[in-house]
């Protein structure tokens, strides 16, 4: 039974994380010029002391990795093992899962990294995606970004800002303006701390034997299994298409460094790279005859056989489901489904007007598209736009 003491405490413990931890997922929009990092302080403790106090209440809401997530605990030590940190620095390395069934994951100033059991469920036995997982975290903890953010809110304070507002800056007043400014110059500023600390964990993962292109497909399969992103310019997080931008010259960068360290790739700790697609916003257009098609233009990397693009016109988002026989014709309800070898650098598939008035059930539209690779595995998803009646 849920006495008042312990739902009191189990509030306040998640505001305390609220502020203490970076999740590796969230919001999203467009990154501006982010404002510019404050130094830490050679005697700045607060972090640490901040970790200290609630490390106990964390590590009893927690489990030790190794004790169900074998694959975990082995790619965190790998990462671990490739830093280089500066004389003197210390951190006490631990992995944690969080029994929640969430899809999230965050870090802890002193060293310990807690996965979500959804998460950690999702990525399984991939020693890839663990590393895409771990070395984002492990980044945040090195940099300590924690401490970046609290001396970043501090300046905006001094500098009489006002309130920070997260999300709605609420109802307009005399301070209003400013608030709303600081507001935004935060989340300019935490997405550029996420996606610094996406850079600094895909060379990392380099160095330690998994290839880069393991962190789109993470981003990839955590957007088709509904992971939200809200355009804001309040938001702490980068949303995926948004990585996927920034973050090409990194992922070039990491790839050479994985090359030169691990000509065999396949001998690699994390082996071959994924399968990854990046699909395009889908276009609506008319044909000369005067029929609605729907264009999907994508990219593929690192295929060999074919994908499966799947229309869908599901408005509840239900979890995808494989025909009986993977790649054959058969067809559910409010389903489409056509091949692809995706072997030009912007492939499009295109949904011809037959094809999108089959088989729809009337009052239910078309809503989005899903790539799948040959077993099934979700490789991407994409929004669609309204159809024209």
């Amino acid at each position: 039974m849920r006495t008042p003491e312990r739902i009191e405490g189990r509030t306040a413990l998640k505001r305390a994380v609220a502020i203490l931890v970076f999740s590796l997922l969230l919001d999203l929009p467009a990154l501006a010029q982010s404002p510019s990092s404050p130094d830490i302080p050679e005697n700045f403790k607060l972090d640490m002391d901040t970790a200290a106090r609630l490390k106990p209440q964390l590590m009893s809401q927690s489990t030790s990795a190794a004790e169900k997530y074998a694959t975990g605990s082995l790619v965190f030590g790998r990462l671990v093992q490739q830093l280089r940190l500066p004389e003197g620095v210390r951190f006490a390395w631990q992995l944690r899962i969080v029994a929640n069934n969430q899809l999230n994951a965050y870090s802890s100033p002193e060293g310990a990294v807690y996965i979500e059991s959804g998460l950690a469920n999702q990525v399984g036995a991939s020693s890839g995606l663990w590393a895409a997982v771990l070395s984002h975290e492990i980044a945040h903890i090195v940099r300590r970004d924690w401490a970046r953010r609290y001396l970043f809110e501090k300046d905006l304070e001094r500098r009489g800002s006002g309130n920070i507002v997260l999300g709605d800056p609420g109802l307009p007043n005399a301070t209003w303006d400013d608030s709303e400014k600081a507001s935004a110059d935060l989340g300019r500023f935490c997405r550029q701390m996420e996606l610094e600390a996406d850079r600094e964990g895909l060379m990392l993962m380099a160095k330690a034997g998994y290839h880069p292109d393991f962190v789109p497909a993470l981003h990839h399969l955590l957007h088709a299994r509904g992971v939200k992103a809200r355009a804001s310019m309040y938001a702490m997080h980068p949303c995926w298409e948004q990585r996927d931008r920034e973050l090409t010259r990194a992922y070039t960068e990491a790839s050479i460094e994985f090359e030169h360290r691990w000509p065999e790739w396949y001998a690699s700790p994390g082996g071959n790279p994924p399968v990854v697609v990046f699909a395009d916003e889908p276009t609506v257009k008319k044909t000369a005859g005067k029929d609605w098609q729907i264009q999907i233009p994508m990219r593929c990397q690192n295929l060999a056989g074919t994908v499966e693009v799947v229309l869908r016109a599901d408005p509840d988002r239900e979890e995808i489901k494989l025909p009986k026989e993977t790649f054959d014709s058969a067809r559910q309800d409010n389903e489409v489904r056509q091949l692809t070898g995706c072997t030009s650098p912007k492939t499009t598939v295109i949904f011809s007007a037959v094809e999108i008035q089959t088989g729809q059930k009337p009052g239910v539209r078309w809503t989005d598209v899903y790539v799948l690779d040959a077993w099934g595995a979700v490789l991407a998803r994409t929004d669609l736009p309204k159809l024209p009646h």
